[in-house]
């Protein structure tokens, strides 16, 4: 009732429009007298679509940098985009947050956690039907390529196992040979299945709490970017040294 009446009001011109959510404030207060509460609505976030902006520009600019560039120092520079990709499980994680608990509240929603496995395979799959005709469409190149370069049949099998079932985070040395950025997918099917447990807790956590989260998971993530400030040379050809280089460590860490 309240969702359409909002619309209807949107209609209506300025002075027919004070009256109106007038009537509509009186009718509500009426309503929670009769016991009946009223629906809060969570109010969206549009500055996240301009985040997601923000960091996927630098990551675009990147790959396309190390096929035109030759100044090995600007290219180092642009060349961490990996250091970004972080920014994206911290918006997975608050969106994911934002919708799973309650408006007001230091309190998950009993209602989405009640069920665990069900909650997480909504989340897996918003984006593995997706997956799972992207990996089938361009297998056969994969299979190709590994074909070419002389990979045992067993060791492929592998690789497209840990592809389908979303593995392939796990197993640094084969994080990134089907479809690179499916590695990402993969750390995050990973969160979403330790999501209920952490929510429960995080949600009922205080501001003075969530301050000490907050810093204690920065000072692990400057870790990682240190690790990642290394990443150019893995795959920029303008860079890459003389001697061969197996970036497990990296894959690790990331």
């Amino acid at each position: 009732l309240a969702q359409e009446s909002s619309s209807r009001l949107a209609a209506l011109p300025p002075p027919h429009l004070r009256a109106a959510r007038a009537d509509l404030r009186s009718a509500m207060q009426g309503a929670g007298a009769r016991g009946v509460a009223p629906v809060v609505k969570r109010p969206r976030i549009d500055h996240i679509d301009g985040c997601c902006f923000a960091l996927v520009l630098p990551i675009v600019l990147a790959h396309s940098a190390r096929f035109g560039m030759t100044n090995k120092t600007l290219l180092k520079v642009l060349a961490q985009e990996n250091v970004l990709v972080g920014g994206f499980f911290v918006l997975m994680g608050y969106i994911t947050a934002y919708t799973a608990t309650k408006v007001g509240e230091r309190s998950a929603d009993e209602r989405k956690l009640a069920r665990p496995e069900m909650f997480f395979w909504s989340r897996v799959m918003s984006y593995y039907p997706l997956h799972l005709l992207v990996s089938t469409v361009f297998a056969p190149m994969f299979v190709a390529i590994d074909r070419y370069y002389k990979t045992p049949a067993g060791k492929t099998g592998l690789r497209a196992f840990l592809n389908y079932s979303m593995l392939q985070a796990w197993f640094p040395a084969e994080a990134e040979v089907w479809n690179q950025p499916s590695w990402f997918l993969s750390a995050l099917t990973t969160s979403n299945l330790a999501m209920p447990a952490v929510l429960t807790r995080t949600a009922a956590l205080s501001k003075v709490g969530l301050q000490k989260l907050f810093f204690g998971l920065t000072a692990v993530s400057m870790l990682q970017k240190v690790s990642f400030s290394n990443t150019s040379r893995f795959h920029s050809h303008n860079i890459s040294t003389t001697e061969k280089e197996y970036p497990l460590i990296w894959n690790l860490t990331r």
